[in-house]
């Protein structure tokens, strides 16, 4: 089967992977979510990384796949949390994105760690995410991931 062109502008693509990726975000600030806003913010978080995949870099991949991973950890789904916890991490390494794109994809494994109950898996993303974390040198990047480290459950 022979491929369309894609009817979007690159301008368009990124737009719409913004506004998606911000649209998740205020689906997980909810304190309670319904399941069609569950399946909602799963969906914007997919589609916000199709978009980006298109007109972003390996920076807004590596993000849209640690935004993934996060919604499905919220959503206590184990698995496919750790399958794009570990495609942000490698985006992130081959990318050479810095500390704090690398400890974020560490935070996100071990969050879906926890989420899958393995413990040691949890603890060993952990330390890794604050040694790494700690080297960030803007201290509101600092700061805001060892916020989000302590979330962790």
């Amino acid at each position: 089967m022979r491929r369309r062109a894609d009817p979007l502008t690159r301008d368009q693509h990124r737009k719409i992977g913004a506004d998606l990726f911000n649209y998740t975000w205020s689906l997980l600030d909810l304190k309670k979510r319904t399941a069609a806003e569950n399946d909602e913010m799963l969906l914007a978080a997919h589609a916000s990384r199709f978009h980006w995949g298109h007109a972003g870099t390996a920076l807004q991949s590596s993000v849209g796949e640690w935004q993934i991973s996060r919604v499905y950890s919220v959503l206590g789904r184990a698995e496919p949390a750790l399958y794009h916890g570990r495609r942000s991490l490698v985006i992130a390494r081959r990318a050479r994105l810095g500390r704090f794109y690398l400890a974020y994809a560490y935070e996100s494994l071990a969050r879906a760690s926890a989420v899958a109950g393995r413990q040691r898996d949890r603890s060993r993303y952990l330390r890794e995410a604050r040694r790494i974390g700690a080297g960030i040198r803007d201290r509101d990047d600092r700061r805001m991931l060892f916020e989000d480290l302590e979330t962790i459950p």
